[in-house]
């Protein structure tokens, strides 16, 4: 690094790339100099701050510079972005999404009714969910693969939390208005999250949780269909693994009906196989999609040609006919105490329906290798369960296995789930009265094939190879769901998730450097074993950002990395440590604790007549020091660009001593 080197001044005259003036009276090599930064304006800073925290990712950066016209029109367009892909949209692609319609609607129809008596609602309230809140979406909805409706794990916690407040079978319609009263406020949680760009909250519940907790509500809702599966009549309101299978155990000798049992473990059998063989030929795919609505139709005809509703087969019975009635007068808007309940249950809801229908649809757009705005699907969302709370229809959002078999049908655009809505508002106006000898248990079986692929082993595996903390979380959630209830493996999930984020927090990394042989590269001396101190200087990394939550941990470690490095040094009979480098490439930030810190680590040092110097601090923290002054306590000229113009400078200062 020495040699000549070009002079540079920066915008306030300090000289930031020439050599520091006063070692060259000491003939020392020319090292860059790290500038004083200028002073940033306050408010642009602030602005800039709330700018990349809640517009990341700008919604009007393509209206500047256009007409007032053209601006209404793509502000228009960013709303309802059907009028931007609509306007190239032809016959080829109609085709496409016309048969991936039709297919995802003979999946979510048996599926719809199905998932509709898991969450303890009449089969109708499954139907109206894919035929309203579908609309909306092609409309408003940005993903061009996602299919829209009901869903297990959000069905599930439908009744669990809803079920926890009001029964469903005494009071049937007051839950029915409790179910409406909390997709209203799902949907305003959503929609106000996507409006002010709140789409990171999310974020906090993490990939390893969300996998444990969909495992966990898997093997429940399954456990919970075995009641179904045997033709158990009692009901039960717990939902964990034991309280189940002490209801199933029970009942063995009086309330299993092996006609039931027969029908139900004959055509899960069925579906099953067709999920492997969709597996194994992806050509295939269409088998396992339009399963469950044959087996519906072959189970039905079986049991209205063999009675077998008279020997204990409990039918569907009846399905209301017509399209979703309004519902605004339902909703609990004057009713403070249930209006309370479904706000809180809303809110839950509405964020775990919202997590999976953004992972959905970012997986799928990837795949596609297009862009999907997060906060933007969350209006979409949002509206679409706002419009639907007040049309019969209970919280929609992404399914995964539709949107698996509409993005493998060959889908172009949401017309899709326009198709699909149409199928729908014709079996509610014409087929419904066909479903009246439908077994029960048959819905069983969908809903148990369906959740089965809820179970990542692999994603777990992956999980506990990679990160054993993530896996306790995965494992936290699980056992949470299965053991305990849906709403408590929640709350573990997020906790754990929270837990982990706190302790990479107050608990920061940090390493000791040596030089790589034949290079001027430092790094971490457990992983590069081969790379050698310099000596009498002592090299740390802190790899992370300074805060008052960590500061105080971050100068001790940094002692006891110096206290053991001073330790082994001794023994070794080698020269003491005599500089201290910290090298902060990866302190992304500092606050007003963390510069105490490095403030009262210098004064340790000082006592031990070791001196303190930093190392490649960023703008942010080096504004900071400034500001704080603290140059002028560590020295300027303790302040280098890089760990090697550090070492460089120290060198020659300890061949001196």
């Amino acid at each position: 690094m020495s040699g000549h080197v070009d002079h540079e001044v920066g915008p306030n005259g300090t000289d930031i790339t020439s050599s520091s003036s006063h070692n060259n009276t000491e003939n020392l090599p020319y090292v860059h100099k790290v500038g004083v930064p200028l002073k940033q304006n306050l408010l642009k800073e602030f602005i800039a701050t709330l700018k990349e925290t809640f517009l990341a990712v700008d919604p009007m950066r393509r209206l500047k510079d256009q007409t007032l016209s053209r601006k209404l029109l793509l502000l228009c367009q960013n709303i309802f972005p059907i009028l931007e892909w609509g306007r190239e949209y032809n016959f080829s692609k109609f085709r496409g999404d016309f048969i991936a319609g039709l297919t995802i609607a003979s999946l979510c129809i048996p599926q719809d009714i199905a998932y509709a008596k898991l969450a303890h609602l009449d089969p109708q309230f499954g139907l109206y969910s894919s035929f309203v809140p579908p609309l909306i979406y092609a409309v408003m909805g940005s993903s061009r693969d996602m299919a829209i409706g009901p869903v297990a794990v959000v069905s599930l916690l439908l009744a669990t939390l809803l079920g926890d407040k009001i029964d469903p079978v005494k009071k049937k319609a007051e839950y029915q208005r409790l179910t409406f009263t909390a997709t209203f406020f799902a949907g305003i949680t959503q929609f106000t999250l996507g409006v002010f760009r709140l789409g990171f909250l999310i974020d906090f519940l993490s990939h390893a949780a969300i996998v444990g907790f969909m495992a966990g509500a898997a093997i429940t809702i399954a456990i919970q269909q075995l009641k179904r599966l045997l033709g158990i009549k009692q009901i039960l309101k717990k939902t964990d693994i034991v309280s189940v299978m002490k209801l199933v155990t029970s009942s063995a000798h009086h309330g299993w009906n092996w006609q039931t049992i027969l029908i139900g473990v004959s055509f899960l059998a069925l579906l099953l196989f067709t999920k492997y063989i969709g597996k194994k030929n992806k050509k295939l795919f269409w088998v396992p999609a339009v399963a469950p609505l044959i087996s519906v139709i072959i189970s039905t005809l079986l049991v209205f040609i063999t009675h077998a509703d008279k020997h204990g087969v409990k039918i569907v019975d009846e399905i209301k006919q017509g399209i979703n009635p309004s519902s605004i007068h339902e909703i609990y808007f004057e009713d403070r105490a249930n209006l309370v309940k479904g706000f809180r249950i809303g809110v839950v809801v509405g964020m775990i329906a919202l997590t999976e229908a953004v992972a959905i649809g970012r997986t799928f757009a990837a795949m596609k290798d297009y862009q999907l705005d997060g906060n933007k699907e969350m209006v979409a969302l949002g509206t679409m369960n706002i419009v639907g709370s007040m049309t019969s229809c209970y919280v929609a959002t992404g399914s995964f296995s539709r949107t698996a078999v509409n993005y493998r049908s060959g889908c172009n655009t949401a017309v899709s789930n326009i198709v699909m809505s149409f199928v729908v508002l014709l079996t509610l106006k014409v087929i419904t009265p066909l479903f009246h000898y439908t077994p029960d248990v048959i819905l069983a079986s969908i809903i148990i094939s369906a959740v089965i692929g809820f179970i990542d082993f692999n994603a777990m595996i992956f999980i506990w190879k990679i990160d054993k903390f993530d896996f306790v979380a995965c494992m936290g959630a699980f056992f949470g769901v299965v053991f305990i209830s849906v709403e408590i493996g929640l709350l573990i999930a997020v906790c754990i998730s929270f837990a982990k984020i706190i302790l990479q927090v107050t608990r920061p990394r940090t390493a000791v450097l040596g030089k790589i042989p034949r290079t001027g590269v430092y790094r971490n001396t457990q992983h590069f074993p081969e790379a050698s101190k310099d000596p009498g200087v002592l090299i740390v990394r802190v790899e992370s950002a300074i805060y008052f939550s960590n500061s105080n941990y971050v100068k001790e470690k940094i002692l006891r990395w110096l206290t053991d490095e001073e330790e082994q040094l001794k023994q070794n009979n080698q020269p003491k440590i005599q500089f201290l480098i910290v090298e902060m490439s990866s302190v992304s930030d500092i606050d007003t604790s963390g510069i105490h810190a490095l403030e009262e680590l210098y004064r340790s040092l000082h006592k031990k007549d070791i001196q303190l110097a930093l190392a490649n601090p960023g703008q942010g923290v080096i504004d900071k020091l400034h500001a704080s002054e603290s140059p002028n306590l560590v020295g300027e000229d303790k302040i280098f660009l890089t760990v090697a113009d550090a070492v460089l400078t120290c060198s020659p200062r300890l061949e001196r001593a």
